[in-house]
């Protein structure tokens, strides 16, 4: 085989017809080049699975990509005669034609694009495929073509005809196979034994697809004992672990869960007939990609449920952006059909954008989209009208970016000031005049989720105030020559300036996790009145709204704040107006370590900063425990399933060690953001084993839960929730009565889960 090794690297990208017949002339006539197993090894697993002769003496089979390879000549000798052989290299099937004309006159033999197959549907009874997809599946090629020549297998197979394919199954190849003939095909995978007292560095496997007639979902058979096989290096445990996933995939796709489907799927009727219009139906799908289109589309296809009529539209397409696909108007399926319903269409595919549509205008997503949205319109729509494109607005009507940077630790990140469309909650009602401009921090890894939104006022600054602030500014920057001036912008009487106010919270989360205090509410008041300090610990600075906040309305606190990037300290003083006093500190340190160090030696009184969690600084002055401890930290890595907190912050050894690190009447609590239902009970179920009681407050129309755990058996009766929500009214300090209002409302709402 070494000189056939030689000629094979001449050809180099295996897609290309001119390769292939530069390959077959070099080669010469006569003998075949065989890719993988060679028949005596193919012989009785490749037959068992043909038609048996005696029940259909004139089987009609393909073998698509024959190249020069004798397997049909050793098929047509077994019996099968009707056998049509097609490549797209002219060379090889003239010389094919040639060996065989004589010898076995009824194969035939054709000059033909294996992606385009010039044949009528349900046209033959078996497909034999030997390295024919591999070919086609180069890395670099993509997997367009493979894609294309799978859709003509599955049109030219006659039902329950089968599709043997030859392969050495790498994870590229399979992960195009296996999804193609998921739905309503019976599937098995099996070995092809090698020589006799050889050991191959690769095997060769043999993957046996039935068309079936019905629409249910089959599990991929295989009798394959890998402990036997003798791989070497990963083609086994690829070939494992792909096998396995698909599996658990078929599995929740006959289960019914609410998962994506392909278009081809719903073509096929896994979800009923697409022509008909079926009240209630709601159906997640994939659009596009791997060749069909620019770009792949998250959608939901939505048919109206009963009594939602009159229609204006038979079928209609609702395009979100990126900034608003994770609201509950359009992330959460009651959300979705109330657009149903506003849009005045039978049928709505609602279009969720993502990052990867990112940079293309909106025009040329709607180019995208049309011809794969008009094969999900019902067939009762025969007027030939176009779909209608609506789109729901990013809900911004101005925006000015005013910093854009990038962090070693946070990555992009971007503070940029918002006028909304449209505001609603507290902030239309306490400031019910002109437009409110908001202030933003967004972190790009986590782009759907603004981390903290600040509100905007004006204020005079006199022009002592403006001297002030122009000489710091000019301390900060000036060289040692300059050091005895001032860099001031004189005004004649005063200016205005966009400040932060600290009177407001926008995030409804941050006034729900205030309302928690009702649970330790006795205490509070009890320390307040003494005169002495609670010690809260806020893990994750943010812009520092939330400490700025609790300072402002609650003077009985001392607060510590843990950030773990030093960049977002200076965003948070330079963009959002957070500064630090006796009573309000920021560590720059690791948050998990940080508890646990205060676990071993209390909270620190000292103006000391934990510095990347030296342990060595900690000063053990005043060894007192944790009174509060709020943790509102994003995940970094969002496969855990949570936007909020990362997981190391829900795992059994750092709840613990927080449970330590409180005082017998404190407060530990979690802003939980999850989609996942699975992932939301597996935090619940942690903190209830660690912790004595559990409460959880869920935030309507968003996807904040705040959790709330006590650590010892000291607990309000919930018989007693409306006075502990009045107590923590009479220790707030705030501005607005609205404000009061909402923290009293969202007290009403916790709920105990232990």
């Amino acid at each position: 085989m070494g000189k056939a090794d030689d000629i094979l690297q001449t050809l180099g990208n295996f897609t290309s017809k001119e390769n292939w017949d530069n390959f077959f002339t070099i080669r010469g006539h006569g003998d075949a080049f065989e890719w993988y197993a060679e028949w005596p090894e193919l012989k009785d697993p490749l037959i068992s699975h043909l038609p048996i002769l005696s029940k259909s003496p004139s089987p009609q089979i393909l073998v698509p990509g024959c190249g020069n390879s004798s397997l049909s000549e050793q098929l047509y000798d077994a019996g099968f005669r009707c056998i049509t052989n097609i490549d797209f290299s002219k060379v090889a099937i003239s010389d094919m034609l040639r060996r065989n004309v004589r010898e076995r006159p009824d194969m035939r033999w054709r000059v033909m694009d294996m992606t385009n197959m010039q044949f009528t549907d349900d046209t033959f009874d078996a497909v034999v495929d030997k390295g024919g997809l591999d070919a086609l599946m180069e890395p670099e090629v993509g997997s367009k073509l493979g894609s294309q020549y799978l859709s003509e297998v599955k049109r030219v197979l006659k039902p329950g005809g089968k599709f043997i394919c030859l392969t050495l199954a790498e994870s590229h190849v399979l992960g195009l196979l296996f999804p193609k003939f998921r739905f309503g095909w019976k599937m098995s995978i099996h070995v092809i034994p090698p020589k006799p007292l050889s050991k191959p560095n690769f095997r060769t496997f043999m993957v046996v697809v039935e068309k079936g007639e019905s629409t249910t979902w089959h599990q991929i058979e295989s009798d394959l004992k890998f402990s036997l096989l003798d791989s070497r290096g990963n083609q086994t445990c690829e070939l494992v672990q792909t096998l396995e996933n698909e599996n658990r995939i078929r599995q929740k796709y006959s289960s019914g869960a609410d998962l994506l489907f392909s278009l081809e799927d719903l073509q096929l009727g896994a979800k009923g007939d697409l022509q008909k219009l079926h009240q209630g139906r709601r159906v997640q799908v994939t659009l596009g990609g791997q060749g069909t289109s620019i770009f792949s589309y998250r959608a939901v296809l939505l048919d109206a449920r009963e009594h939602s009529g009159p229609f204006l539209y038979e079928c209609g397409v609702f395009i979100v952006p990126k900034t608003r696909a994770h609201e509950w108007l359009f992330s959460s399926e009651e959300g979705q059909w109330m657009v149903v319903e506003s849009s005045k269409a039978a049928r709505l595919i609602m279009v969720l954008l993502d990052e990867t549509q990112s940079g293309a205008d909106m025009d040329a997503i709607q180019k995208d989209l049309s011809p794969l949205v008009k094969q999900l319109a019902p067939g009762e729509d025969d007027s030939g009208s176009q779909i209608p494109f609506m789109m729901a607005s990013d809900g911004i009507k101005e925006r000015n970016c005013v910093f854009q940077g990038t962090s070693s630790l946070t990555g992009s990140i971007v503070v940029e000031d918002v006028i909304y469309e449209h505001v609603s909650g507290d902030a239309s009602r306490i400031f019910p005049s002109g437009d409110l401009k908001f202030r933003r921090l967004i972190f790009q890894r986590t782009e759907s989720l603004v981390q903290s939104e600040a509100l905007l006022r004006r204020e005079r600054v006199d022009d002592k105030v403006s001297c002030q602030i122009d000489r710091k500014k000019s301390h900060a920057s000036s060289k040692s020559k300059n050091k005895g001036k001032k860099r001031m912008n004189k005004v004649t009487e005063s200016s205005d300036q966009m400040k932060v106010y600290h009177g407001y919270l926008a995030s409804s989360y941050h006034l729900g996790i205030i309302s928690g205090f009702m649970l330790i509410s006795r205490y509070l008041e009890i320390v307040a009145s003494a005169g002495t300090m609670v010690n809260a610990v806020v893990i994750g600075l943010g812009a520092g709204l939330l400490p700025m906040f609790l300072r402002a309305c609650m003077s009985f606190l001392h607060i510590e704040v843990v950030e773990l990037d030093s960049m977002i300290l200076n965003l948070a003083r330079d963009y959002f107006d957070f500064s630090e006093n006796a009573d309000l500190k920021v560590h720059i340190a690791d948050g998990i370590r940080f508890v646990r160090e205060l676990r071993n030696y209390g909270t620190n009184d000292s103006s000391t900063v934990l510095d990347n969690g030296n342990s060595s600084q900690v000063e053990q002055q005043a060894n007192k425990k944790i009174d509060i401890l709020i943790i509102d930290v994003d995940a970094t890595d969002s496969s855990s399933g949570m936007t909020c907190p990362a997981a190391d912050f829900v795992e059994e050894p750092f709840l613990l060690a927080v449970k330590d690190a409180l005082s017998e009447q404190g407060l530990f609590i979690v802003n939980l953001v999850t989609r996942s239902p699975t992932v939301n009970d597996m935090v619940v179920a942690r903190m209830k084993g660690v912790f004595n009681h559990l409460f959880s407050l869920q935030l309507e129309e968003d996807v904040n839960e705040v959790l709330f755990a006590l650590p010892s058996d000291f607990c309000i009766k919930e018989d007693l929730f409306n006075e502990a929500g009045l107590q923590l009214e009479k220790l707030l300090n705030l501005k607005h009565l609205e404000t009061r209002q909402s923290i009293v409302d969202a007290t009403k709402k916790i709920r105990c889960l232990k």
